[in-house]
């Protein structure tokens, strides 16, 4: 049926037609409009005589199980411990795992051992008398002072309250300690040349 409406249709348009492209011959200037279409631009298509997809019905109970499956692998997904960032300095490279890699030990003289034998012992008797004279000069310091602040409350209460008070220009107090190897003099370290191989991880 739909089939030869639109031959009844396409032919009707195409008498509609022949006279159009007359004039457009005689008039090249005539403006083209929808009642001067060719019937070559007509298009037809077979109508669809589907009915909507009916929706499948849905068993609550196998929905709750699916979800009751998910929600299981959730929870083991939570016990799993996140995995953690690798610190590439607390790995020992396998290269040194190599036992056959040994250096060996120093030999040093019978006379040379026992000259740092006895540089050592001089040297802890000399610090042991270095911390005696710091120790002594401590405790002299703290004696006069309990001797000067008894002495100040004497004579003024209010100047003794003031001196009990601390010093803010005492800090902040800066002072370099001792090293194990002297420093060398006029020597410049330089900053030197590397290349960066960081890896780096994304979670």
């Amino acid at each position: 049926m739909s089939f030869v409406l639109s031959r009844c249709l396409c032919g009707v348009l195409s008498l509609q037609a022949a006279p159009s492209r007359l004039l457009l011959e005689q008039h090249n200037h005539a403006v083209q409009s929808l009642w001067f279409s060719p019937v070559v631009s007509l298009k037809t298509s077979v109508p669809l005589r589907a009915e909507p997809r009916k929706k499948k019905k849905v068993d609550p109970k196998r929905e709750q199980a699916v979800k009751d499956r998910l929600k299981k692998k959730l929870r083991k997904l939570e016990k799993v411990p996140p995995e953690f960032i690798p610190i590439e300095d607390f790995i020992t490279p396998t290269k040194f795992l190599d036992e056959t890699r040994e250096r060996g030990a120093t030999r040093i003289s019978f006379e040379e051992s026992e000259s740092r034998a006895l540089l050592l012992k001089e040297w802890s008797l000399y610090k042991r008398k270095q911390y005696m004279a710091e120790m002594e000069a401590i405790k002299l310091a703290l004696e006069a002072q309990r001797q000067a602040l008894e002495e100040l409350k004497l004579e003024s209460e209010e100047l003794y309250q003031e001196a009990l008070k601390p010093d803010p220009l005492l800090f902040p107090f800066t002072r370099e300690g001792p090293v194990y190897t002297p420093p060398i003099p006029n020597y410049y370290a330089p900053d030197g040349k590397y290349s960066d191989v960081t890896k780096v991880y994304t979670q």
